[in-house]
C-alpha cells in the first residue's frame, strides 16, 4: 500500500471512531508513526485529504463492482424504459452500499451540517447523479424511448428521489428490528413501485396508444 493509501485509511478508521469534524492533522500523522510536515508532502490540508477518501474509495468501489459507463449507443426501443432505469438504479445503489463506501458516507452524512468538507463531498455525490441522469434521460428522448417535457427537470426529479429512497433503504438496514421494520414501513418494493410509475409517466407512446 502507497503512503498516499496509508493517509487515506487512517483519516477514515479515526473518522469512524472519534468523527469527521475531529479529526486532525497531528491526529492523522500520529496515527501512522511520520511527522506532520512529511503529512504535507502528501496532502495539502484535511479537507484534500477527506475529498480523495471519496474518490479513492469511489474508484475502488466501481473497479471491484466493474461498473462502466451507459453506453448510449446500445439504448433502443426494443429494451423497456423500466428495464433501463432499474439497471442504471441498481449499479448506483451497489455503488452507494458498497461496504467501504457505505461506512465513509455514514460518516459524511453525520457531519455534513457541522463539516464543510463533508457538506461539499455529498454536493459532488448529488450533482454527480443528476448529471448522469440528464445525459441519459437525454439519449432516451433522442431515441424515442421516453418522452419527457422538460428532461432537465425530471432528471432532477428521478435523481433525488432515488437519493431518498436509497438513504430510506439504508436506515432500515440500521434498525434492530431490521425485517419486521422495513416489511411495516414499505420499504421492500419503494424503488420498483417508484420507477414503474416514473415510467408509466414518460415512456415513450406513439399517437393513438
Amino acid at each position: 500500500m502507497d503512503r498516499k493509501a496509508e493517509i487515506i485509511n487512517a483519516t477514515l478508521e479515526l473518522a469512524s471512531e472519534y468523527g469527521l469534524a475531529a479529526v486532525s492533522m497531528n491526529q492523522i500523522a500520529e496515527k501512522l508513526g511520520i511527522t506532520k510536515p512529511a503529512l504535507y508532502k502528501h496532502f495539502a490540508s484535511r479537507e484534500e485529504i477527506i475529498k480523495s477518501i471519496y474518490s479513492f474509495l469511489r474508484g475502488q468501489a466501481k473497479q471491484n463492482l466493474s461498473v462502466s459507463e451507459i453506453n448510449y449507443d446500445m439504448l433502443s426501443k426494443e429494451i423497456p424504459l423500466e428495464k433501463i432505469l432499474t439497471q442504471m438504479v441498481e449499479s448506483y445503489r451497489n455503488l452507494c452500499t458498497n461496504p467501504d463506501m457505505f461506512k465513509f458516507y455514514k460518516i459524511i452524512m453525520s457531519q455534513r451540517t457541522v463539516d464543510t468538507a463533508a457538506a461539499e463531498i455529498m454536493v459532488m455525490e448529488t450533482k454527480a447523479m443528476i448529471d448522469a441522469t440528464k445525459k441519459l434521460f437525454y439519449a432516451l428522448q433522442v431515441k424515442r424511448i421516453a418522452d419527457f417535457f422538460d428532461a432537465d427537470a425530471a432528471a432532477v426529479s428521478f435523481a433525488m428521489a432515488v437519493h431518498s429512497i436509497i438513504d430510506f433503504e439504508c436506515d432500515l438496514k440500521q434498525l434492530e428490528k431490521e425485517t419486521k421494520e422495513a416489511e411495516s414501513a414499505g420499504g421492500e418494493n419503494m424503488m420498483q413501485n417508484f420507477i414503474k410509475e416514473f415510467c408509466r409517466i414518460y415512456e415513450f407512446k406513439a399517437k393513438g396508444e
